[in-house]
């Protein structure tokens, strides 16, 4: 049996290495492997003695030679096959052990060159996985160093590695190769994201397998990005129980909530719907502040907070049972405060990852996958205009911009009204925008009275703003661009209110 070894993550391949000898291989390597595996008194050839021809171009060539491939492409089925290996004097290979250049690990790094994002794509290590993973049924394939230890053992054992597993170990290397090439297309075409090419490249990482899906009748995991994974994705959790399907749903809509905001911002969100939401330089008044946006639906909700948490927070927090609590960082305190509650899910964050217009959002349909770069609100007191009889106060004004930067992460239709930087009521998903507007004006009450109103969308009848105007709010902030347009405008003035209109929407579907 001759086996072909080439490994950049070095992790178990010595033991292995020793296993596959014991089973009576002959073990070829390059490089760093050969190396590592001549260090460990493990008996190897360099595959230049196999191929009679030296690595060249400063290792860039090694394994691509004639007498590696139709070793490996050879099938033992095909006597035309082992004739032609005969007459070259061609030995076939058995096993092939290959993992990849670290790319991603090398371009994650701050200040990478694209001369050093080039050299470090490998280029005969795929080729000797597609190869070996073709011929499945005659050369088994490992790529995953969770592999070694089985495949070890049967072959020492003298038992084979069954056909079924050898298209799995096949299904994994031709999985590790795409995800590879996929990152490098990915990084090939970074800075161009509205571009949409032909091809899409995508590459998932499986980071863990999750109890169930949405429902306890749907099977469920959680994949990652290759390359520029984020939010709960690049999240490291520091107590509690295992994420579920709707916990990590939940706690991407309460972080984008959060980082939208140059502020200290505390955002609690239920069901993918921002219902409380606050800005304050006191994060203990910020989170009060949230929390009374919507305390009722806050039960059993996720908080997140774009500053590290204090030990002040962590007390505020103590009475109301929360699935999760995410942030950048904790005070020592805070963290052992909040990990008293035995089921609380603590996530630290990484950096704020706020969306600047310029990368994508993938979103699957049946049959296919809807692609488009991110929506994101900057500040909108540049680029409104205001409307109707009177324009916003400084103090309206500053509740508009809240107001609109916080609509965008609630279901559409949506409705927000804002008071003081933190919202007091909040209409989601609704069929129509004026049901939208009653439900805000109904979780608001009395705090409804000088609070101000986003909409993400336009008003296509007046009814909506009249309901606005009759709860108590003196503002609103909408797109514009119905062809009642004026009869909105003529409602808001019938009731005082000021209009600014921007121009832009922010359907969230």
């Amino acid at each position: 049996m001759r086996v072909v070894l080439s490994v950049s993550d070095k992790t178990g391949i010595e033991e292995f290495g020793k296993a596959l000898h014991q089973a009576g291989a002959e073990l070829v390597s390059t490089g760093g492997t050969f190396s590592a595996l001549n260090a460990a008194n493990v008996p190897v050839r360099q595959v230049s003695d196999v191929t009679g021809f030296p690595e060249v171009l400063d290792g860039r060539v090694k394994t691509l030679h004639p007498v590696i491939h139709a070793g490996l492409l050879a099938r033992r089925d095909v006597p035309a096959h082992l004739d032609s290996l005969k007459e070259h004097g061609i030995e076939p290979i058995d096993l092939v052990c290959v993992n990849l250049y670290p790319f991603v690990q090398t371009i994650s790094k701050a200040g990478v060159t694209l001369g050093e994002a080039l050299e470090n794509i490998d280029i005969g290590g795929p080729t000797l996985l597609r190869a070996a993973a073709k011929n499945f049924p005659s050369v088994i394939v490992v790529v995953d160093p969770s592999d070694y230890g089985w495949v070890a053992e049967r072959l020492q054992a003298k038992k084979p590695v069954e056909l079924a597993e050898r298209q799995e170990l096949a299904r994994k290397a031709f999985a590790h190769v795409s995800t590879y090439d996929s990152a490098i297309a990915r990084y090939l075409t970074a800075g161009d994201a509205t571009s949409f090419p032909a091809e899409l490249p995508v590459g998932f990482r499986k980071l863990m397998d999750l109890r169930y899906g949405e429902n306890p009748h749907q099977q469920a995991a959680f994949y990652a990005p290759v390359l520029g994974a984020s939010s709960v994705g690049a999240a490291k959790q520091l107590h509690g129980k295992e994420l579920s399907y709707n916990n990590i749903l939940d706690a991407d809509a309460a972080w984008q909530s959060a980082v939208s905001f140059d502020e200290q911002a505390v955002a609690v969100v239920k069901h993918t719907n921002t219902c409380g939401l606050a800005v304050h330089e006191d994060q203990v008044e910020a989170y009060k502040r949230a929390l009374a946006g919507d305390p009722v639906s806050a039960f059993g909700g996720i908080v997140a907070c774009n500053r590290p948490v204090t030990a002040a927070m962590a007390e505020a927090m103590k009475d109301v049972f929360y699935e999760i609590v995410m942030a950048p960082g904790y005070e020592p305190a805070a963290l052992e405060t909040l990990q008293k509650k035995k089921n609380l899910r603590i996530l630290e964050m990484p950096d704020t990852d706020r969306a600047d217009g310029s990368g994508l959002e993938l979103r699957q349909v049946r049959g296919g996958m809807l692609v488009q770069t991110e929506d994101f609100t900057d500040d909108i007191s540049a680029g409104i205009e205001t409307v109707g009889k009177r324009g916003p106060t400084e103090a309206e004004l500053r509740d508009l911009a809240f107001a609109w930067r916080a609509v965008r992460h609630i279901k559409s239709n949506a409705i927000v009204f804002v008071k003081d930087r933190a919202i007091v009521g909040m209409g989601a998903g609704q069929p129509n925008r004026v049901i939208s507007v009653r439900l805000a004006a109904a979780a608001a009450g009395d705090k409804a009275k000088g609070a101000v109103m986003a909409s993400d969308a336009f008003f296509p009848f007046p009814d909506g703003v009249e309901a606005a105007g009759a709860a108590g709010i003196t503002a609103v902030v909408q797109p514009g661009g119905s062809i009642r347009d004026q009869e909105v405008i003529d409602a808001a003035d019938a009731a005082d209110m000021a209009m600014v209109v921007t121009g832009t929407r922010h359907f969230k579907h």
